[in-house]
């Protein structure tokens, strides 16, 4: 009796979680389904509703048209790729190196360095003394001023430092023993053992070069050509001028079907990432919680 009882307890929860999830499922979802309806529909129709939208106003292509048309679109998909590409790279060489030897019981000042590195976390000296640094060391206007400054994320390399250290230390005496020297441990054995956590703070990294618009508005105040995307569909976002749309005072019209489709082009390439990389997030986030 009293496992029927739990049995229907059981069932009863789960249930009600699933509602709820999907209920916030939804709730988080529909924004990005409006938008890419809207971007599928007639300009002057789309302008002229309000209201929720299930399914295409009509259908047109327009708005993608006009955004694939526009140079300052193809410029900033390609500098944004570059920033991704570049950036986490040098984002994941640093943070690695950082977290393993933060990781070595045998490196003594680690304390100390570590509370340097997490009063970073919480203090910093603003945006115009940092303004100030990178002017100062010639990066201004450059693309050096969107990569170098964020080189590490502090967060980022304490979680890849906890990683390191679940790895269990008879694998790293074994190699020592065999001759292996601090490198050859790290990419044969700490980064091969790491790799769930590791993926998952690649994505973290690769999102926010991604999403990146106001390090760019800073420091490449006169480095249009170095802008990335998301600062661009900036732009689209809080005007949709002749100067934005490229020019062609016979698109005006489109301009809020523009920014639907903008935010479509911007939006779906970043997605496609998680797919890949979904499986590594529940043993990233399970990282440290068992321990040798």
């Amino acid at each position: 009796m009293k496992q029927k009882k739990l049995a229907a307890g059981s069932l009863i929860f789960d249930s009600v979680n699933v509602v709820i999830i999907t209920a916030i499922g939804l709730v988080c979802l529909y924004p990005m389904y409006h938008v890419l309806m809207a971007s599928f529909s007639e300009p002057i129709r789309i302008m002229n509703h309000s209201g929720p939208l299930f399914w295409p106003l009509g259908f047109s292509l327009s708005g993608y048209k006009v955004v694939l048309n526009n140079p300052n679109v193809i410029n900033g998909y390609k500098n944004t790729i570059f920033y991704v590409i570049a950036g986490s790279s040098i984002n994941m060489i640093m943070t690695t190196l950082g977290a393993y030897v933060l990781a070595q019981k045998e490196f003594l000042p680690k304390k100390i360095v570590m509370f340097i590195i997490v009063f970073t976390m919480y203090f910093s000296g603003g945006i115009i003394p940092n303004f100030l640094l990178i002017r100062n060391l010639g990066m201004l206007n450059t693309r050096w001023a969107i990569i170098i400054p964020g080189a590490i994320g502090t967060w980022n390399m304490l979680v890849m430092r906890t990683a390191f250290r679940t790895v269990p230390a008879a694998l790293t005496d074994a190699a020592r023993i065999d001759g292996a020297n601090d490198l050859t441990i790290l990419v044969r054995i700490m980064v091969p053992v790491s790799k769930a956590t590791m993926a998952v703070i690649l994505l973290f990294y690769a999102v926010n070069h991604w999403n990146s618009w106001f390090n760019a508005m800073i420091y490449l105040p006169r480095g249009r050509n170095l802008y990335p995307l998301q600062l661009f569909l900036r732009e689209i976002l809080i005007t949709s001028s002749v100067e934005v749309t490229g020019g062609d005072s016979s698109v005006d019209f489109l301009g809020e079907l523009v920014k639907y489709s903008t935010t479509i082009v911007t939006t779906v390439p970043i997605l496609c990432l998680y797919p890949f990389l979904q499986r590594y997030f529940v043993k990233g986030v399970m990282m440290g919680s068992v321990k040798e």
